[in-house]
């Protein structure tokens, strides 16, 4: 049994509350290791860090403190396989995708290594009568982030990457479920030459959550998970007068045209519902075939497919679709929702209940699913399940496909695939939701570009990463100069006279 730590002013530091979350191995249903859960007064400590150091990383122009990102990214790939074995050990990914996990973190650090011209300001040379107006973009003094157990390595720095590169100081609050990536994270920032305390991470519980909401020198939270705890976080930090982003739950919708090339819409929808096992927020979980021919010939190609899918431990190589889930509680929840949408009365085309996994009874394993004919008001359409399910809703016409999309409560991500372009673009116009796929079934933006959904799917003005990062960690200040003239004439000899 490990006993983890929290990750203060450069060093290991045990917790001291006296209270533990037990880290699972989701594959095994085993604890592999304890994770303190930190009281406020553990909270006041790395805040009080925080607020030590950063005046003076600030003071560091962008440029130098851009060279220290530079060398984060070569740690980054040098230690590539370590960080993926070690998320999926905790998280149950394959070991493909928990590197691409860090993969596209690393992304966003590449891209704020640009930070001395994100932060540039602006500049107007005589505004009036021997007046210049200036703004510069300043760092907010210390921010914090409380990340979700899927996505262990890059959603914490699409937070810390661009607070730091703006020159804050940043305090992490990760999953309990897995955290030692994130631990080893803020290992490598310090080696790349990070000054100790500017990345520190705090692991807790609600505890230490509602101790980041009302500190007073905290200035900004970033927030990913459930849409419940976005709206209560987001509620209670803005309250407090911080600057809050929040992003919540998700029901990604994939329109399948009729004309639309039936083998890559099945292969996209394979890829985008079971990976990760489902538990992704830009998952398809929604599958909507224009006309009842079209949902004909998708189940048609869907079923082998789904049936072939190979569910395994990440130790059972690459060719392992998909692993465990991450707890017992969230295989539970899944498996409730699976017998709810039979109940209420949505074809079960592909059963996963029974499946189990030789050697590994007591893993958190969940076979595919594949419902058909699911409909509006049931609970498997409504609500986010997070798992390896995919929903069919047949759709009679465009417009009815649009619908769905449009009325759902949740706008993370969505996706058409056609051949007609004139659909596509109709489509990627109206439909309100924030990230939009044609014939690409996840568009997660590129680093350079905001992520970030619709309606119950965010909380907040900014998106995550891209330029909206820049914007949020930073605070504009605006100056207004005017120099007396005559100063550069000299000295006046004469006497002075009434003009």
């Amino acid at each position: 049994m490990q006993d983890l730590t929290h990750y203060l002013n450069g060093e290991h530091v045990a917790g001291t509350s006296g209270r533990f979350a037990d880290v699972m191995n989701p594959a095994t249903g085993e604890v592999q290791a304890r994770v303190p859960l930190a009281s406020s007064a553990e909270i006041d400590r790395a805040v009080e860090i925080a607020a030590s150091v950063q005046p003076a990383w600030a003071a560091i122009n962008p440029q130098r403190r851009a060279r220290v990102l530079m060398k984060f990214v070569d740690l980054l790939n040098r230690d590539m396989d370590k960080l993926a074995e070690a998320l999926s050990r905790e998280h149950g990914k394959t070991l493909p995708d928990a590197a691409g996990d860090v993969q596209r973190g690393l992304e966003v650090v590449e891209y704020c290594i640009g930070a001395p011209h994100l932060l540039k300001g602006e500049y107007t040379d005589s505004a009036g009568p021997g007046i210049d107006m200036y703004s510069m973009r300043q760092p907010l003094g210390v921010s914090a982030g409380i990340t979700p157990f899927n996505f262990p390595a890059m959603i914490p720095m699409w937070m810390f990457a661009p607070a730091i590169a703006c020159g804050n100081a940043f305090i992490l609050k990760p999953s309990e479920r897995d955290p030692s990536v994130p631990l080893m994270l803020a290992e490598l920032f310090e080696e790349a030459g990070l000054p100790k305390g500017v990345l520190q991470v705090v692991n807790g519980d609600k505890e230490a959550v509602d101790a980041i909401l009302h500190h007073d020198v905290i200035q900004s939270i970033g927030f990913v998970g459930s849409t419940p705890i976005a709206e209560y976080i987001y509620g209670t930090g803005c309250a407090n007068g911080k600057r809050v982003q929040c992003f919540g739950g998700a029901k990604n919708h994939m329109i399948i045209m009729p004309d639309a090339d039936m083998d890559q819409a099945a292969d996209a929808l394979v890829g985008a519902g079971y990976g990760a096992a489902g538990e992704r927020c830009m998952a398809i979980s929604v599958a909507v075939p224009v006309g009842d021919e079209t949902a004909d010939r998708l189940i048609e190609k869907l079923v082998p497919r789904i049936e072939k899918l190979k569910v395994g431990p990440y130790t059972a190589g690459n060719d392992v679709d998909y692993g465990p889930v991450v707890t017992a509680a969230a295989k539970a929840n899944i498996e409730r929702l699976v017998e709810t949408g039979v109940a209420q009365g949505a074809k079960l085309v592909v059963d996963g209940r029974n499946f189990n996994l030789q050697g590994y009874e007591n893993g958190f394993f969940i076979g595919p699913h594949l419902f058909d004919h699911v409909t509006r008001d049931m609970d498997i359409y409504k609500h986010e399940i997070f798992g390896p399910v995919l929903s069919t809703v047949r759709a009679q016409s465009y417009e009815e496909a649009l619908s769905l999309a449009m009325d759902h409560e949740y706008g993370n991500g969505t996706a058409i695939f056609t051949r007609d372009g004139d659909a596509a673009r109709d489509f990627a116009n109206r439909v309100n939701v924030g990230m939009v796929g044609i014939n690409v079934p996840i568009p997660v933006p590129l680093a350079y570009h905001t992520f970030g959904g619709w309606k119950k799917s965010v909380f907040g003005d900014l998106n995550q990463h891209g330029p909206d990062a820049f914007k949020f960690y930073t605070r504009t200040k605006t100056v207004t100069s005017r120099w007396p003239s005559g100063i550069k004439e000299g000295g006046e000899f004469s006497i002075p006279v009434m003009e």
